[in-house]
């Protein structure tokens, strides 16, 4: 941690703290670092990068996290603030000292999802653009669900596959296809507030044995989105969905639509990382 990240610590904690009396590394993150930092009036977590990297990204963190946290369904960590130090962005928030998981706890995440995606909006999208894990996600708005998740979630990030050489130009004919067939897969729905990238890598237990979520890429779109991507990596015990069923059941026929929902963040993978992902999304074009 640079002299210029601590003092810009200092100074976003003005009026609470007047030193930093240790820190320590954070695992977990791929993009930034990140940090626990002890201060006279308490922990904090920061995480910073080169501001020159990913233009705004902490920024619209800050405010994807404010929107979780402010309804008031899932524990977020609150935010103090950004700032820019030297070259780099940083974001600060609370640091959620991990607690006990209680016996419940997949059982309230997810009755708490439940309740985060009856937040809604009048159109698909959001106010403004952000980032799924370093690469950008434009959120223009769109009166139906196929049409946002086809222009802005599966074709930037299939022509950008293309572009790199990792998709072929029949894969492209494969989704042209897919686009066609949305309206019909789709149950219409209005847009909920999603985290936007809930894998088991952005949830932890907080202090209450309670889960928190983190590290999100919010905008407003079809609820089944998040619940397809906690089954994209695995992480969820069958309680949370339990949970989220007896609060907010989903319409008939999840079970075929979760492939389709995943084709957004196996792209991202495909961009991120290369490797087996693009074949995944081969596979996935292929049953349908």
């Amino acid at each position: 941690m640079t002299d210029a990240v601590r003092s810009a610590c200092l100074e976003l904690l003005e009026g609470r703290a007047t030193r930093i009396e240790g820190h320590g590394p954070v695992g977990g993150g791929c993009i930034n670092s990140c940090a626990r930092i002890d201060t006279d009036c308490g922990s904090w977590f920061v995480k910073w990068n080169d501001a020159a990297l990913c233009p705004g990204m902490l920024e619209s963190e800050a405010k994807g996290l404010a929107m979780l946290r402010d309804a008031g369904a899932v524990q977020v960590p609150k935010v103090v603030g950004h700032a820019l130090a030297d070259g780099h962005t940083l974001l600060l928030m609370e640091w959620l000292e991990p607690g006990r998981r209680g016996a419940d706890f997949f059982l309230r995440f997810g009755a708490g999802l439940a309740q985060l995606h009856s937040h809604s909006d009048a159109t698909f999208g959001l106010d403004h653009d952000n980032y799924i894990g370093s690469l950008p996600q434009c959120n223009r708005r769109h009166p139906t669900w196929t049409a946002f998740f086809t222009e802005e979630r599966l074709d930037p990030q299939l022509r950008m596959a293309v572009d790199d050489g990792a998709l072929g130009r029949e894969t492209v004919r494969h989704f042209e296809r897919l686009y066609a067939r949305l309206e019909e897969i789709f149950p219409t729905e209005p847009p909920a507030l999603l985290h936007g990238d809930l894998w088991i890598g952005n949830y932890l237990t907080g202090p209450d044995g309670h889960a928190a979520i983190v590290d999100p890429a919010v905008y407003f779109g079809h609820r089944e989105m998040d619940l397809a991507m906690t089954r994209l990596f695995g992480g969820f015990d069958a309680a949370f969905y339990i949970g989220y069923h007896d609060i907010h059941p989903l319409e008939p026929g999840f079970e075929a639509r979760v492939d389709i929902c995943n084709l957004y963040p196996l792209l991202v993978h495909v961009n991120l990382f290369g490797g087996g992902y693009a074949g995944q999304v081969r596979e996935v074009l292929m049953r349908f």
